[in-house]
């Protein structure tokens, strides 16, 4: 005898908004059904939106594609534009004038408006990349925060991670001088000069965001961690190139309660990447075709589910 198929529930997209500053934050629930653990994502630096994706070079779409994948595990995310970009634009008329205590005010916007459209009680804050910084802010207020992800969250200082990336690509040997000077300055709180500064340097130290650059610069990752009071799971890529596996084992060891997973193949767009190739690394950047690595997704699904 046959039997019938029961078709597998669709995961429904449904634009949310939190209260913003100025105006509403806009993002994007993407509803796995009652019941379900919620995970809200953080966007990394500068104009990352909602999807992962950023008009300077990145188009692989890491946010929509793990949302999607969570989604399939019966794990419900909501995925957001930070305050003065993309769909968040009327909630503060600059952008640049932001701190990470700010964020971390919108992410406990966020927190309130979850709970308040699905009925959890709770909800789990993963932070990727810049966003990780945000996350461990956020959870030092811990009303409303079930537990912490972080994901290729730096380990040290803002400052330290960029002095390092900046001298891994050989292609920088010619402004590391300027570079360096720039970067000991604004963790002096001290703003820069960029008249006749390299402009391959003019994006990373422009004069409108370095208020937010001397801001990030004061806080410590680590320090933060070490301070948690929930769940804190650690997941970084090994064949990431903008932050080291040395930075997740600095997290894990500052928060001793802390889950760390390592994952090879991984990069910092959440794919997978055959070799060390720096141009094969690169060129998943702008492929939104690839999946999101799987051993990630499981790390999460079994950390909110357990």
């Amino acid at each position: 005898m046959l039997v019938p198929m029961i078709a597998a529930a669709v995961a429904v997209a449904i634009p949310m908004t939190a209260p913003g500053p100025r105006g509403p934050l806009a993002g994007t629930l993407l509803d796995a059904g009652k019941h379900a653990p919620v995970v809200l994502i953080i966007p990394g630096s500068g104009p990352t939106d909602r999807d992962g994706n950023n008009p300077l070079g990145v188009t692989a779409a890491p946010y929509r594609l793990l949302a999607e994948a969570l989604a399939a595990r019966d794990v419900s995310s909501v995925r957001i534009d930070k305050r003065g970009m993309f769909g968040s634009k009327a909630a503060i008329p600059d952008a640049n004038k932001v701190t990470i205590g700010d964020y971390a005010t919108d992410t406990h916007s966020w927190i309130g408006a979850i709970r308040k459209r699905t009925g959890v009680s709770c909800v789990w804050v993963l932070g990727h990349s810049e966003g990780a910084l945000v996350a461990l802010a956020a959870a030092q207020r811990p009303d409303g925060i079930c537990g912490v992800i972080l994901v290729s969250g730096a380990g040290r200082k803002l400052s330290d991670v960029l002095r390092e990336q900046l001298r891994a690509n050989p292609a920088n040997a010619p402004v590391l001088d300027s570079a360096m000077a720039a970067l000991e300055k604004l963790e002096k709180g001290e703003h820069v000069d960029v008249t006749g500064m390299h402009p391959a340097l003019l994006k990373l130290f422009a004069p409108q965001v370095q208020d937010f650059l001397i801001d990030v610069f004061r806080h410590d990752p680590a320090k933060l961690a070490s301070s948690l009071k929930v769940p804190l799971l650690i997941v970084q890529g090994g064949h990431d190139i903008q932050v080291s596996t040395a930075g997740a084992k600095a997290l894990a060891a500052a928060q001793p309660k802390a889950k760390l997973v390592l994952i090879p193949a991984m990069n910092h767009v959440l794919k997978d990447v055959a070799s060390d190739d720096r141009a094969a690394n690169v060129a998943t950047y702008s492929d939104s075709s690839l999946p999101i690595d799987h051993d990630l997704v499981e790390a999460i699904t079994s950390f909110v589910k357990p």
